[in-house]
């Protein structure tokens, strides 16, 4: 019977008819139908209830369903996502569970991602093809606040008026603690060195410091020394540089940048100003109030306390075992070592260095711990 599997109404009529007939009986019809004893007997009730309208496929959703949200609750979850669009269901029902500890009916995550989606509150995300790992990725572990800030410059753009701003932002990498964001005029190192006196005045030394081989982290000399990270060195802080050309391996702090992007960028504001108040509103917000999926649910500033390190108000001067030649570096980045005049970089003008002779003629040169360069006797060359 062709036609009548293609058409299941028809199909179910000439079933009952047959069986109002009494041409065979029921058992002998299901066969003939190809369909199950459970199944005609099922025609049979729902026709007796509801007549033809009865053989009509009915829907399968449950009709008590307890878990479904609320018309309240539903406006309640969708009203604070649109205020924090890049907040996921955990988030919000993190913070919400805070604000409303009375009530019993929270969803489950799933559930309110769903009603988000159905709401069109949920952007796609584009799929990208996952590059492999760089083999020469410095690997990161950390203990507590403060092991490891990382540092960067975000984009620069323009406010309303023209003017260009660079935002510097410095966070710590354990508690995800977002400890400066600050909109500058530019990259210089003039600019970047008031805001790392501040962090260190405010919440003490880091061990280490993560940032690219930008201006003003780095430079083109040798070991890539700049007068910001020979600062970080007298201050007995690690800067670590990651892989030219692989902001992965900052990639905490380049998600962080996405989130500030959407959050106090995009529109710029009109003025300097404005922009650095959105800035401080987003640092209040990413810190006490946004919880993160890698705290486990909790916020950055529940999980983050100043380094017990202060800041010195002197400088300390860098100290070589006694074995060591020590050699000031002198107007444009030179030392004079036997009858030459050697260069070795600008950044450490006026600072000490420790030449430690490791072979015949060979020597390791090093400032405060840091082994910067080699120095060879044979040619005179300093090679990093």
């Amino acid at each position: 019977m062709p036609w009548l599997e293609t058409h299941p109404m028809e199909q179910r009529w000439q079933f009952l008819e047959d069986v109002r007939l009494g041409r065979m009986p029921v058992t002998q019809l299901c066969a003939h139908y190809d369909v199950s004893r459970k199944t005609g007997y099922k025609w049979l009730a729902r026709f007796e209830a509801d007549g033809r309208r009865g053989l009509a496929d009915r829907s399968r959703a449950p009709h008590h369903c307890p878990h479904k949200i609320s018309d309240e609750m539903a406006t309640l979850l969708c009203e604070f996502r649109e205020r924090h669009e890049d907040w996921g269901a955990r988030k919000l029902l993190r913070v919400l569970r805070r604000r409303h500890p009375r009530r019993t009916d929270w969803p489950a995550p799933s559930t309110v991602a769903d009603l988000l989606a159905r709401r069109g509150l949920v952007r796609q995300a584009r799929h990208r093809r996952r590059r492999a790992e760089h083999p020469g990725a410095p690997a990161i572990h950390t203990e507590g606040p403060n092991d490891l800030w990382t540092a960067d410059f975000k984009g620069e753009f323009r406010t309303g008026d023209g003017i260009y701003c660079y935002p510097l932002t410095i966070a710590d990498l354990h508690a995800r603690y977002l400890l400066a964001c600050h909109g500058r005029p530019s990259t210089k190192t003039c600019v970047a060195w008031p805001i790392f006196e501040w962090a260190f005045r405010e919440y003490g030394l880091p061990r280490a410091i993560r940032t690219d081989n930008g201006v003003p982290f780095a430079t083109t000399s040798i070991h890539g020394l700049s007068a910001l990270n020979v600062w970080w060195m007298r201050l007995g802080i690690q800067h670590q540089r990651i892989t030219p050309a692989t902001p992965s391996e900052n990639g905490a702090h380049e998600r962080m940048h996405r989130t500030l992007k959407r959050r106090a960028i995009r529109p710029a504001r009109a003025t300097l100003g404005a922009q650095q108040r959105a800035f401080n509103a987003f640092r209040a917000e990413y810190n006490d109030e946004r919880p993160h999926e890698s705290l486990r649910m909790e916020t950055p500033a529940s999980c983050y306390q100043p380094s017990p390190r202060p800041y010195p108000e002197q400088l300390p001067e860098p100290e070589y075992p006694g074995h060591y030649l020590v050699k000031k570096i002198t107007t444009g980045g030179t030392f004079r070592f036997g009858h030459r005049v050697l260069y070795l970089a600008n950044a450490l003008t006026g600072e000490r260095v420790g030449l430690d002779e490791v072979d015949d003629g060979v020597w390791h040169l090093y400032f405060t711990t840091v082994l910067i360069a080699t120095l060879d006797e044979r040619d005179y060359i300093i090679r990093e």
